[in-house]
């Protein structure tokens, strides 16, 4: 049974990871017939959102309780993540792979990776394996491995920054996954574009699906 680590960066869509795309990834993984173990990084987050009104909060959450939410309790300390004990590396979107993981959302191409992140990837990509960014996500991909090919969907904005920082961008409608077979390097749009929970949901089965044929 293949295994995939998942990455989240907190709960919830504007300061942290995006719960659909995170439960529809973990759904897809699980109906595919693979397994996962979940992980984020244990760090304050940058800051807390009200999801209704979008306004920031005066208090401190940090991003492995938070994702502890999503992961039922069921979680690790990204720190703790060996690239040797798993087949591939997922990372669902939100603003917190922006904001948490990265810090995408406010320096653009000059950001910074947060440090267990980096390693992440970096080990993943030393050992061959598949890394998976959804939405947003793909832009850590980008800072961090540089020349790769990858999609975030169709902002022009943002493919610009994602070709600042040395990767190849392709544009791409829902459910579509590009797939850079040099480096293993897999991702999709998903709420990068304007989406429902269906798309979202065909977007992760097809990603996840692309992983496990290059595995088989």
């Amino acid at each position: 049974m293949k295994r995939f680590a998942v990455v989240l960066a907190g709960n919830g869509v504007f300061d942290g990871s995006e719960i659909h795309e995170a439960t529809l990834s973990m759904y897809a993984i699980k109906k595919q017939g693979a397994t996962y173990d979940v992980f984020a990084p244990d760090m304050e987050q940058h800051h807390v959102v009200n999801h209704m009104n979008g306004e920031e909060m005066d208090e401190k959450r940090n991003v492995l309780i938070e994702a502890s939410r999503i992961a039922r309790g069921n979680i690790k300390a990204l720190d703790a993540f060996d690239p040797k004990d798993y087949d591939a590396l997922l990372f669902p979107g939100g603003f917190g792979a922006a904001k948490n993981l990265s810090s995408f959302a406010f320096d653009g191409p000059e950001c910074k990776v947060q440090p267990d992140v980096e390693k992440a990837i970096k080990g993943m990509h030393k050992e061959g394996k598949p890394i998976v960014a959804l939405c947003i996500a793909p832009v850590i991909v980008a800072k961090v491995l540089g020349d790769v090919k990858l999609t975030i969907g169709q902002d022009q904005a943002t493919a610009d920054a994602v070709g600042e920082m040395g990767a190849s961008h392709e544009k791409t409608d829902h459910g579509q996954v590009v797939v850079d077979e040099q480096n293993k390097v897999f991702t999709t749009p998903c709420y990068m574009l304007d989406a429902d929970i269906a798309q979202i949901g065909a977007g992760a089965e097809n990603v996840v699906r692309a992983v496990l044929k290059h595995l088989a």
